[in-house]
């Protein structure tokens, strides 16, 4: 199955403004992931998609490829459907979609993703890393509880699984998983998915995936070592990513 890896970037964010276009290590944000997920050779195509003239122009300088969406998507999925629908991308049957302020993604979540959906297990994948009980108290870390076939059964800023008894508080721990956003679709999975209507679930979370799970659309979630480095949301989120681009990048930054 040919494989399609859509990098929204969406120029008007609030928390960090102009956030694809930020320095990082000498480049923009949005090219240093692009060149990251090129250079995992995990699709047959690597895109940006985004709203933005100046990003796309940014992005074709240094030799990627981009796409001028819709100014109006209410998440990076749409986006990502604007994308698959055009003629030029109708080939692909498997869709990734790895968030455009995610300049450490891990190959293996990536991978691990796609080949939910390139093997036929599920129509849409995802990833998730063991964490530390410490997150179940972070609500701004998505948790993950699985079934025993690897389909995911919620996803939650809440604590989950909850620590009720103390007795069974090592088990529950081996079971902490920390999402990862990195999706992958089979075509017509994602454009089920956007057309289906926001879920309550999904407006009270702030969660888009739980708007397919609600709908009865499998995803399988595959598991990953180690938790990612982290998105960049804030300036101190960019300083942070500044400060570690060298050491997790070596010769390639």
């Amino acid at each position: 199955m040919a494989i399609l890896a859509v990098i929204p970037a969406r120029l008007g964010a609030t928390r960090l403004p102009r956030k694809p276009l930020r320095d990082l290590a000498g480049k923009p944000l949005v090219v240093r992931v692009w060149a990251r997920v090129q250079a995992m050779r995990v699709a047959d195509r690597c895109v940006v998609a985004t709203d933005s003239e100046e990003v796309a122009g940014a992005v074709r300088d240094a030799g990627g490829d981009c796409v001028i969406t819709g100014g109006d998507h209410p998440s990076g999925t749409d986006r990502v459907a604007e994308v698959a629908a055009m003629p030029e991308f109708r080939r692909y049957e498997v869709i990734v979609n790895v968030q455009g302020d995610e300049p450490f993604v891990q190959r293996e979540a990536v991978i691990g993703a796609a080949e939910i959906v390139r093997g036929n297990r599920f129509p849409l994948g995802t990833s998730a890393a063991a964490a530390p009980e410490s997150i179940l108290g972070q609500p701004h870390v998505v948790k993950v509880v699985t079934a025993d076939d690897g389909r995911a059964l919620y996803f939650s800023r809440a604590p989950i699984p909850f620590l009720r008894d103390h007795a069974d508080a090592e088990l529950a721990r081996t079971l902490v998983r920390q999402h990862i956003g990195v999706y992958a679709y089979a075509r017509d999975a994602l454009l089920r998915w956007v057309r289906l209507p926001q879920h309550p679930l999904e407006q009270v979370e702030r969660l888009e995936q739980l708007r397919p799970l609600a709908a009865g659309i499998a995803m399988g979630v595959a598991h990953v070592a180690e938790p990612p480095q982290g998105g960049i949301d804030t300036e101190d989120d960019l300083a942070r990513a500044s400060a570690q681009w060298e050491a997790f990048n070596g010769e390639r930054s």
